[in-house]
């Protein structure tokens, strides 16, 4: 299985009025984390816009845990949840942790892969069905039905 990593810092921009890390910031660091790990295993922009293949994130679901606050330094892993046989759909899973070890947040993601000239849901090609497959997964994973 692969383990993916990335290292952040939380930045001025990523504050909100209380002092602490926003929401949309755990979010945004949650895609980014997806991108990285895509682009680092050959699925960088130009790949994608080449096959005319997109993520499109359906549902997340954010659970804080601690505050983070400014300049404080974390990490962010990716583990796979969930994913249908063709792996159209699946559910990723990034936590977000602190230096020291403990747990700031949780971010679950359902993703499908869609054509973006067909404009519809589409099973993605092997390399990257593999990629994902290859990806630690969670100790709650499921395997879901293709529906």
């Amino acid at each position: 299985m692969t383990t993916h990593v990335e290292q952040y810092r939380a930045r001025w921009a990523d504050m909100d009025f209380n002092q602490h890390m926003r929401n949309a910031a755990f979010l945004g660091v949650a895609e980014e984390t997806r991108m990285r790990f895509l682009e680092a295993h050959g699925f960088g922009m130009a790949e994608f816009q080449k096959r005319q293949l997109g993520p499109v994130v359906l549902e997340d679901k954010l659970t804080y845990k601690q505050e983070l606050k400014l300049l404080e330094p974390f990490s962010v892993d990716l583990a796979l949840a969930a994913i249908t046989s063709d792996a159209r759909r699946m559910k990723v899973r990034n936590r977000v942790m602190k230096a020291d070890g403990s747990l700031a947040a949780v971010v679950d993601s359902v993703v499908l892969w869609f054509d973006l000239v067909a404009r519809k849901p589409v099973t993605p090609p092997p390399e990257l069905v593999r990629l994902w497959q290859e990806l630690d997964r969670t100790s709650d994973f499921e395997a879901w039905s293709r529906a």
